[in-house]
């Protein structure tokens, strides 16, 4: 049997679609009822209700051991897709707690139940800093201690580490480095918000550039990877690299909306999270744009995809016609 942490989350629940259709017999833990239910309006949008009664669904929470204990009975295979994701300095203890202790967690009890194999989600911002006359980022490049990274790409570093530990200890592994995952609009939180706001209207966009893949890819690799001999190895994953800008104006002309007209200029975002910073620090407000969203906006990543691509002979749905499945 599969274990599946965060089969409520974007991931995890394109996840458990996938594993499930493939005939695989999946375990999936869940907090609270009402989380449930998003998953359950995935299958329904793909008209798959009767997979979804499949689900073997356990209570339990990756910071509570005992709850562990059960869910990981009769588990071969695990995928850790669980995490918490934000920018908003005030949840750095969150972060580091369930993305670090929970998966650290989440590891002892695979090498404890001797599990076959663990597949961990991370992410693009773990891969490292550009080292001198080096343009592109790769699963080789270096993490620098010394500059500055958000509280969420330190947690998910901070995991990675667990989960190397955990193959130092003989537990076979592989990690795998999404870019902006973008997939299903039901869900409002993480990369979904930017529907969200395109729908409601933007007057503003940034020259940045990152990379983006499609959830469904995403899912696909992961499976496929742990269906290998590969073990001991991370993979980053990027379909296409976009600017901001881009990725803004092509969502808002498929939802029919007016795309943002103004350039949003570095000192303009400067102003906009100090702003933020008050409102935050004065009156108890989310955090909307921190200093390093701010920054972050202007900034142009490159990413190789070339490893995962030679490793698997695999190819990347483009971004448009994974635009094209989201937004109908």
């Amino acid at each position: 049997m599969i274990l599946v942490t965060g089969g409520t989350g974007l991931v995890g629940a394109h996840l458990l679609l996938h594993l499930i259709e493939n005939g695989e017999s999946v375990r999936a833990i869940y907090r609270n009822t009402a989380t449930i239910e998003k998953t359950k309006s995935l299958f329904d949008q793909h008209q798959k209700q009767n997979l979804f009664q499949l689900i073997n669904w356990v209570k339990a929470d990756i910071l509570d051991v005992p709850s562990l204990t059960l869910a990981f009975e009769n588990i071969e295979f695990v995928y850790h897709c669980a995490a918490v994701i934000s920018f908003d300095p005030k949840d750095e203890n969150v972060l580091r707690k369930v993305n670090i202790e929970g998966t650290a967690n989440i590891v002892n009890f695979c090498i404890h139940n001797k599990i076959k194999k663990l597949c961990y989600v991370s992410s693009i911002a773990t891969l490292g800093d550009l080292a001198q006359n080096e343009i592109i980022l790769s699963e080789t490049s270096e993490w620098n201690p010394e500059i500055y990274h958000s509280d969420y790409a330190i947690s998910k570093y901070g995991a990675e580490l667990e989960v190397w530990r955990g193959f130092q200890e003989g537990l076979p592994v592989v990690i795998v480095n999404p870019g902006v995952i973008l997939g299903s609009t039901i869900w409002k939180e993480g990369s979904g918000a930017i529907f969200v706001k395109v729908k409601r209207g933007l007057s503003f966009y940034t020259k940045g550039q990152t990379g983006y893949v499609g959830v469904n890819d995403v899912v696909k690799v992961m499976t496929k990877l742990m269906q290998s001999e590969i073990s001991g190895e991370r993979f980053s994953m990027i379909s296409e690299h976009l600017t901001y800008e881009k990725i803004i104006k092509v969502i808002a002309e498929k939802v029919k909306k007016t795309p943002p007209k103004y350039y949003a200029k570095p000192w303009f975002t400067g102003i906009i999270w100090r702003i933020d910073w008050v409102f935050s620090t004065f009156f108890g407000t989310k955090r909307r744009m921190s200093k390093y969203a701010a920054t972050t906006i202007h900034t142009v990543d490159s990413y190789s995809s070339d490893k995962i691509k030679n490793a698997l002979n695999f190819e990347f749905q483009s971004i448009d016609a994974v635009l094209n499945t989201i937004i109908d």
